[in-house]
C-alpha cells in the first residue's frame, strides 16, 4: 500500500494521515464542502471534494468515495470509524475495484455486524449471554410479548450499526411498542436498515470491551480490556484501559470469549467485542464492532502497540505483530471532547472554535480534527477531540487528569469538558470502589448540571461551484457563498425583526424526524411535539408555551438552530 485514501473526517482522518505518514504512506483526504478547510484536509498528502453538503451525499456515497480513490490514484482505503467503516457494501466495492480494504473481510462485517447473527456466533462458541432474540422482530407486538415473557427492563437494538443509534432502554409495558417504532427510525436514519432485536437488559451495568487483532486466517490476539461506562445516551463519554476493578477470572472470561467469537469468522484487522458486566457479577456479550473504536488510544498508552499501523501490517498479509495479550503498563483514561451542552441534556452545541488551548507535560495526549478558528459542523459529529491522559497507575493518572483538564481551554461552542471535571471527582469514579454504570451520568450528575451559553450558529458552509479555464483545461471551482458575497460587495443582512413569542425554534441544527402531535393540537408548555435528528442523535423539541400548535416545517426537512418550526398561539 503506496497511497491511503482516508473515506472519513475529523479527528480519525487527522489520526490514520498520521500514521501513513510515519509508515511512508501518501494520504488522502476527502471533504464534504463545509469541511474544505478542515484540519485533515490540511494536513493531507491529497485532498478530493465530493461536491456535497450531507453524509449522505459525501462520507456516506460509495460512488463518490470511489471516485475519489480513482482520481487520486490511491491504491488502499481506510474507513476509520463511524460513516461506511462497518458496511460489507462499502468493503466489497473497495475490493471490487482493485484497492486494498484496511479492515475486516465482507463477509466477517455481514456476519458480525448483524447483531443477531454475531448472537448465534456467541452461542455457538460459549460466550456469555443474556436473553434475547436471533431474528428480527417482525413488528412493535413482538418486543411486547418478550417483554412479557421475560420481564422488564429490556432493550430494543437495531441489527445493523452502533454508537447508541437505533438502542431504546423501555422499563414500562406500555412504553414498549413507540420504543420499538422510534428504534427503528433512528436506525434506519443512522444505517439505511431498521432492523431490530430485543434482549433484557441488565440493569445499572458496566461496559467493558477486549480489543483484538486477527489475521484473518484464525488467529486472533486480545490486546488488552476497557472500561466505557460513563455513557450518555449510550454513547461513551470517558474510557479507561486497563478496565478497572475486575477480578482475574472475569478478564480471564472477557478475553476468552472476545477471542473465540473474534477465531469463529477468521476474523481480519482490529475489531472489539463488548460486554455487559451487571452489579451481581453477569456477564454477557453485546455487540462486536468491526472497526477502530474512537476509544484505541487508550490500549495504545499502556501498551505501546499502534493499532493503525496494526491495521496496515494485517492489510497487507502480515498479520499482527504480537502473539499474545501485553501486560498493560500503567493506567490510561480518554475523555472525548464533545461540543454539546450537558445542563441542556448534552444538546448539540455547534459553533466556530474561537480559541483553544491545549494541555502539555508528561503522559498527555491530544487527539483532534479542529484547530483554533475551525468550525464545528452540525451536519456531523459533535466529537471534536480526545484528550488521552497516562500514568503509571490509576490514581496518579487521575491527578494528572485534574491537571489536564484545568489547562483546556474551548472557547466558542459549549463543551463537555466542565463536566468531565465534575465526573472524575465523584467518589463513584474513585479507584477504590468504583460504582460507575451506564446509566450513571442521568441518574447521578444531569441534575446538577448548569445550561452554557448559546453559541453563534454556524454559517451556512456550501460552496458556490462554477467551471473556469486553467491553462486550456475546463476545471470547477468551488469558492463559498461568503467570498463571492464579498467580490459582489453585498451588504451584510439587515438586522431581523423582533421575534414572534409564538413562534417555537429549532433547539438544534437538524432534520425534522417526526411531529409527536397533530397540527391544531392543544399542547401544554413543556410537552415534547417534536424529534429532531441531530449531530448522531434524536433530540426532543418541547413547547415553549401551553396553546394550539400549528406546525410550520414538515417532517424530513431539515432546520437550522433557531429555525421556526411552529407556532403556538
Amino acid at each position: 500500500m503506496k497511497k491511503v485514501l482516508i473515506a472519513n473526517r475529523g479527528e480519525i482522518a487527522v489520526r490514520v494521515i498520521r500514521a501513513c505518514a510515519e509508515s511512508g504512506r501518501a494520504s488522502v483526504a476527502v471533504y464534504a464542502d463545509q469541511d474544505a478547510g478542515a484540519l485533515h484536509v490540511r494536513l493531507a498528502d491529497e485532498a478530493i471534494g465530493l461536491d456535497g453538503t450531507t453524509g449522505a451525499d459525501t462520507y456516506l456515497s460509495i460512488p463518490a468515495l470511489l471516485e475519489a480513490a480513482r482520481l487520486s490514484g490511491a491504491d488502499a482505503v481506510h474507513p476509520g470509524y463511524g460513516f461506511l467503516s462497518e458496511s460489507a457494501e462499502f468493503a466489497r466495492a473497495v475490493e471490487d475495484a482493485g484497492l486494498t480494504w484496511i479492515g475486516p473481510t465482507p463477509e466477517s462485517i455481514d456476519q458480525l455486524g448483524d447483531k443477531m447473527t454475531a448472537r448465534r456466533i456467541a452461542q455457538k462458541v460459549g460466550a456469555p449471554l443474556a436473553a434475547g432474540t436471533d431474528q428480527p422482530l417482525s413488528g412493535p407486538a413482538e418486543a411486547v410479548a418478550f417483554a412479557e415473557q421475560h420481564g422488564l427492563p429490556i432493550a430494543i437494538k437495531a441489527a445493523f450499526g452502533g454508537g447508541g443509534r437505533g438502542l431504546k432502554v423501555v422499563r414500562e409495558l406500555s412504553e414498549v411498542a413507540d420504543a420499538f417504532d422510534a428504534a427503528t427510525r433512528e436506525a434506519v436514519v443512522a444505517f439505511g436498515r431498521g432492523e431490530c432485536f430485543v434482549e433484557r437488559f441488565l440493569e445499572s451495568p458496566r461496559h467493558i470491551e477486549a480489543q483484538v487483532l486477527g489475521d484473518g486466517r484464525g488467529g486472533v490476539v486480545v490486546v488488552g480490556d476497557r472500561d466505557c461506562s460513563m455513557q450518555r445516551r449510550n454513547q461513551k463519554l470517558i474510557e479507561e484501559a486497563p478496565a478497572p476493578g475486575l477480578t482475574d477470572a472475569q478478564r480471564a472470561t472477557i478475553h476468552d470469549a472476545a477471542r473465540r467469537i473474534c477465531a469463529e469468522v477468521g476474523y481480519r484487522g482490529a475489531g472489539t467485542v463488548e460486554f455487559l458486566l451487571a452489579a451481581d457479577g453477569t456477564i454477557s456479550f453485546l455487540e462486536v464492532n468491526t472497526r477502530l473504536q474512537v476509544e484505541h488510544p487508550v490500549t495504545e498508552e499502556v501498551t505501546g502497540i499502534d493499532l493503525v499501523r496494526e491495521q496496515f501490517r494485517i492489510a497487507e498479509g502480515e498479520g499482527p505483530s504480537l502473539t499474545e495479550t501485553p501486560a498493560p503498563a500503567g493506567h490510561a483514561i480518554e475523555f472525548r471532547i464533545n461540543a454539546e451542552d450537558p445542563g441542556r441534556g448534552f444538546l448539540p452545541s455547534p459553533a466556530v472554535v474561537d480559541a483553544l488551548g491545549v494541555p502539555g507535560g508528561p503522559g498527555i495526549r491530544w487527539d483532534s480534527g479542529i484547530e483554533a478558528g475551525d468550525a464545528v459542523q452540525p451536519a456531523f459529529d459533535s466529537m471534536i477531540a480526545k484528550l488521552i491522559v497516562r500514568a503509571d497507575d490509576r490514581d496518579a493518572a487521575l491527578v494528572r487528569a485534574r491537571r489536564a483538564l484545568a489547562e483546556l481551554r474551548v472557547e466558542g461552542p459549549a463543551t463537555v469538558i466542565g463536566f468531565d471535571r465534575l465526573a472524575i471527582e465523584q467518589p463513584e469514579f474513585a479507584t477504590d470502589g468504583f460504582a460507575v454504570h451506564t446509566q450513571w451520568i442521568e441518574a447521578a450528575l444531569l441534575p446538577r448540571l448548569e445550561p452554557q451559553l448559546r453559541p453563534v450558529p454556524v454559517d451556512d458552509a456550501a460552496l458556490v461551484r462554477f467551471p473556469v479555464e486553467i491553462d486550456g483545461r475546463r476545471v470547477m471551482l468551488g469558492l463559498p457563498s461568503a467570498v463571492l458575497a464579498g467580490f459582489a460587495g453585498a451588504a451584510p443582512a439587515a438586522v431581523a425583526a423582533v421575534a414572534d413569542p409564538a413562534e417555537l425554534r429549532a433547539p438544534v441544527p437538524g432534520a425534522l424526524v417526526r411531529w409527536l402531535v397533530d397540527d391544531g393540537a392543544t399542547v401544554a408548555a413543556g410537552e415534547q411535539v417534536a424529534v429532531l435528528d441531530a449531530m448522531k442523535m434524536e433530540t426532543p423539541v418541547e413547547a415553549h408555551r401551553a396553546g394550539v400548535l400549528v406546525q410550520a416545517a414538515a417532517v424530513g426537512d431539515v432546520v437550522a438552530a433557531d429555525a421556526v418550526i411552529a407556532r403556538i398561539g
